[in-house]
């Protein structure tokens, strides 16, 4: 008998590799996506900018991202969207990525239309397109909900997002209907009732594995595991010839891994 309404995902016909690049930008999910990535070990670089909410942000920061770093190739993109309002400096009337604690009197708050967020995706993924053509593009839709709009104003944020991505070539992951449906609890929220425990961001992104990791990839995050946990342990004595000869192996079998895997992060 199932409690709860699990969304059917389709897996991906492509698969991330362990030596792939990935890029995630977006509001605070893909930081803690990009954590998770990064503690497992994959090349991945998120939010360089900071984080950004709507379409226009993220595209301000794929634009700056590619003309900071002109050799920079990643294999995989993921943007998570938050919303579809946007600030905009009255005084240059172009849209502000971070208003920098100043007056709110100095902005106005708007709200992109679907066709408005779908050109600024579309955008951002032709750019990435340039420098890879290859490149395979995710958007999510984060599943934070926005108080300040009001419930009801958040849903509909959320919807003029969704209705844009169906205009774009991106692939579409479902992290907001998996929260929303599948984790449909409020034990899978922070004390503020809004943001996702760190319990609901490992299921999400573990539905995200079974969508798009090939079987290499899973292999590689099993196998770094330990070396991870090795690396992370905190001796009582780090000074003991123990423990210098318990962290001189690790860091062999770090060099072995990186090896195996034609990898190096430096890490």
């Amino acid at each position: 008998m199932e409690f709860r309404t699990k969304i059917d995902i389709e897996a991906s016909a492509w698969k991330i590799k362990p030596q792939d690049n990935l890029f995630l930008v977006g509001s605070c999910f893909a930081d803690n996506l990009g954590q998770i990535f990064d503690d497992n070990h994959f090349q991945v670089k998120a939010n360089p900018y900071g984080v950004m909410y709507n379409p226009a942000s993220i595209t301000h920061t794929v634009e700056k991202m590619l003309a900071d770093n002109p050799t920079y190739t990643p294999d995989v993109a993921i943007f998570t969207l938050g919303t579809n309002h946007v600030y905009i400096l009255n005084e240059t009337g172009e849209i502000v990525d971070n208003c920098q604690k100043r007056p709110q009197r100095l902005f106005t708050e708007k709200e992109l239309s679907v066709d408005e967020c779908a050109s600024y995706l579309n955008k951002a993924i032709a750019m990435l397109k340039e420098r890879n053509p290859q490149i395979k593009v995710i958007i999510t839709v984060s599943p934070i909900r926005y108080r300040k709009y009001g419930y009801h104003g958040s849903q509909l944020s959320k919807a003029t997002l969704l209705l844009a991505i169906q205009q774009t070539q991106a692939e579409y992951f479902p992290s907001y209907e998996i929260m929303n449906d599948e984790l449909r609890d409020y034990r899978f929220y922070k004390e503020d009732m809004l943001h996702p425990t760190s319990q609901a961001v490992a299921y999400i992104f573990d539905r995200f594995c079974d969508t798009y990791m090939s079987k290499e990839a899973t292999t590689y995050m099993a196998e770094w595991k330990p070396i991870r946990e090795a690396l992370a342990h905190k001796p009582f004595n780090p000074d003991s010839p123990e423990y210098q000869q318990f962290r001189a192996q690790t860091l062999e079998k770090q060099k072995a891994f990186e090896s195996k895997w034609s990898i190096s992060l430096g890490k």
